[in-house]
């Protein structure tokens, strides 16, 4: 379901991620708001919705709501239900797979985040009033305001009371209720270990789907359309970590200092003084390493810088071998190899 992983993968920081999260969040809320649209289209957005519903013999919201306005033990819990468990279950679900299965959290989470925004294209171009908000010729009861006094909601969705300008009642296409409920249950009963959890993993979206739909909140095709932006963002999560991984390449290129390649065969040897401009030797000359130039080959017994305060030994200077215990006893060695630069003078015995 997550696609393979790296092997192993550097450690993220939490307040990252956090701050991350809460922009997404953010953005998605200030869209959310922002994508009022028109009240009239938003009505008559619903309306077409629930006619292609009938038409496809698909209307399950009006039982459900009898069902939920007319038993309070089952419409109060389910208005606590659709008020609380979408903010709480998924954080909860991103926090235990940053914990237990960080292997696969960078891909869950583009998952999650990259289907919200696809989300917000939908409520900005399909503005919907849910069923609660039609006409009373079409018999919808809103359950959260009928309910109101066993909690902190009012008859604004599930806004605390007095805070319903803080949320656009228009945005029901698609359900997010829904397809964050699946991406928790599909995610939970994928790297759960407990068969009881990941059935109750299953359950949860299931539920959730008739919990929006009683509380006349959404519609089916809601429910349904919050399933396909879960399954679009699955699509693009890969692309998405790819894309965000080459921009970091990219960035983490152009803000690393430019170094001078040192071709193979260079020699760096006695420090030298300050202030000396850092070449490269290659082959018999030196690269500047500040105007990249080629010199020439140069006398010989020169000394070529290779680094700051660094030269090369001169050329034609022999490098000794080191004496073994034959030589120090007197016997007979090898003799010395001649040396270039001494005149031409024989070679002198090893001692």
């Amino acid at each position: 379901m997550t696609g393979p992983v790296p092997a192993a993968q550097p450690r993220r920081r939490w307040w990252a991620e956090l701050l991350l999260i809460a922009a997404v969040y953010a953005l998605y809320s200030a869209g959310r708001l922002l994508a009022t649209g028109s009240v009239a289209q938003a009505h008559e957005h619903g309306v077409r919705i629930l006619d292609l519903e009938k038409a496809l013999y698909l209307h399950a919201e009006e039982p459900l709501n009898r069902l939920f306005t007319t038993h309070a033990a089952i419409g109060v819990p389910a208005d606590f239900a659709y008020a609380t468990l979408h903010y709480l279950v998924t954080p909860a679900v991103l926090i235990w797979i940053w914990r237990r299965r960080h292997e696969h959290y960078r891909q869950l989470r583009s998952w999650l985040m990259g289907s919200t925004l696809i989300g917000l294209v939908g409520f900005v171009l399909l503005p919907t009033a849910p069923p609660r908000l039609l006409s009373d010729e079409h018999g919808f009861v809103d359950t959260m305001a009928q309910y109101s006094s066993y909690g902190w909601w009012g008859g604004e969705a599930s806004a605390p009371r007095g805070l319903g300008g803080l949320t656009n009642q228009y945005a029901a296409m698609p359900s997010l209720h829904v397809g964050w409920a699946l991406w928790c249950g599909l995610v939970v009963w994928r790297h759960a270990r407990s068969r009881t959890v990941r059935v109750l993993a299953l359950a949860y979206p299931a539920m959730t789907a008739l919990v929006v739909m009683g509380t006349a909140n959404h519609y089916l095709l809601d429910a349904v359309a919050g399933v396909a932006v879960m399954g679009a963002g699955y699509l693009a999560a890969g692309p998405l970590v790819r894309a965000a991984d080459l921009a970091k390449a990219q960035a983490r290129m152009a803000l690393a200092p430019r170094r001078v390649p040192v071709r193979q065969g260079s020699i760096v040897a006695a420090k030298g003084g300050p202030g000396v401009v850092p070449t490269v030797v290659v082959g018999g000359g030196a690269t500047d390493g500040a105007t990249g130039t080629a010199g020439g080959g140069g006398s010989a017994g020169a000394a070529e810088v290779v680094g700051a305060g660094w030269k090369t030994a001169a050329r034609g200077t022999h490098i000794p071998r080191p004496r073994t215990p034959a030589d120090a006893s007197g016997a007979a060695g090898p003799a010395a190899e001649p040396v270039a630069g001494d005149g031409g003078s024989a070679p002198a015995a090893a001692r």
